[in-house]
């Protein structure tokens, strides 16, 4: 089984997350991670995973990067291109399996990013393996909180056994 991992990170803790749910799925399949910003094609994967921060309540937006730059984020480019360019960007994606996480501030109201774009993959025809997974920082710049990078991995199993079990369905 062949996956990519792809996430948006500002100030590198859900690249962190996303390489735990890389870990947790190598066990199962052969993964790729990549950074949204090299605007990675899907095309031969059997399963996608996708990850960002939540801005504002969902999908980061161009002004909520910028402020993100201004806050000293990290990631190059990081005010141009985000995962909500990307699934504007992509083709149709119908059957394709899929699964997303986000990382969030853990505050009651904080919105989820995960929730927001595991709708828009709906509808690009994606059929989501397990719910979406919010994984928690302490402060917007960060860090992880403490736990999350094993509770990433293990859900990356998680997606690994799910994409697995649909296999042997069809």
């Amino acid at each position: 089984m062949r996956a990519l991992v792809m996430y948006e990170s500002m100030f590198g803790n859900t690249e962190a997350v996303a390489r735990a749910v890389a870990d947790g799925m190598a066990r199962h399949a052969e993964v790729t991670i990549a950074d949204i910003g090299a605007m990675p094609m899907v095309s031969g994967m059997d399963v996608i995973v996708v990850g960002g921060p939540t801005h504002a309540f969902g999908l980061s937006r161009p002004a909520t990067r910028q402020d993100a730059v201004r806050q000293g984020a990290t990631r190059r480019d990081a005010a141009t291109v985000g995962l909500r360019e990307w699934m504007d960007a992509s083709a149709d994606l119908h059957g394709v399996a899929a699964a997303v996480f986000d990382t969030k501030v853990d505050k009651p109201f904080s919105g989820s990013a995960a929730r927001k774009a595991e709708r828009r993959l709906r509808r690009l025809g994606c059929r989501l393996l397990v719910p979406s997974e919010s994984f928690h920082v302490v402060g917007t710049p960060g860090p992880l909180a403490d736990g999350e990078r094993e509770r990433a991995r293990r859900w990356g199993e998680a997606v690994a056994a799910a994409a697995v079990a649909a296999a042997q369905r069809t």
